[in-house]
This record gives C-alpha cells, structure tokens and sequence, in this order.
C-alpha cells in the first residue's frame, strides 16, 4: 500500500520562486531606466520640433517670438510646450530651453 503521489517537493517550489524572484531582481530595474530613457528622447524630439517651428516663426515674421504662446496655436498644439516628463519649454532667441 505504499502509493507514490505526483507532485513537486517543497525544495523543487523554493527553487522554482528562487529563480523568478532573481529574474524579477534583474528585469525590473532596467525597465525604469528604459522609461526614463523614452522620457528623456521625447523631449530631445520635442525641442528639436519647437526649435524648428521658431525658426518657421522666424521666416514669416523677421523676428522671434517673445514666447513660447506666440507659436499656439499656427506652429505648435499646446500639449507641446511642456515635455512628457512635465517639464515647461521656454524660448530665448532662437534657443529653446526647458525649464524644470
């Protein structure tokens, strides 16, 4: 009467948590660091689109805006004066800089 059951053992379940706990240790820190990553390329971009579109401004009206408002709503929305991190653009000259 020495019936063998099928199961895992107690040692086999530890190891199994061991391991997804180790690969959970590894892969969640860097998709932090990638999500910023993402972050900090999306307002590269945006800078680079509002900084083309002063110089547009520039084009049709022989000076620069006096700030980043005077683009709304003929050469930028106004979801892109800030940044996806929320941080402000501002404008000096042909420079457009982001103010934190």
């Amino acid at each position: 009467m020495n019936k063998k059951k099928n199961g895992f053992t107690l040692i086999e379940m530890l190891i199994v948590l061991l391991v997804i706990s180790v690969l959970m240790i590894l892969i969640i820190p860097n998709l932090a660091k990638r999500s910023n990553d993402i972050t900090d390329k999306g307002c590269d971009a945006l800078i680079a689109l509002v900084e083309a579109q002063v110089n547009a401004y520039y084009i049709e009206n022989r000076e620069y805006p006096a700030d980043i408002t005077k683009l709304i709503p003929d050469y930028i929305k106004e979801d892109q004066t800030t940044c996806p991190n929320g941080d402000k653009l501002t404008i000096s000259g042909n420079e457009v800089r982001v103010e934190s």
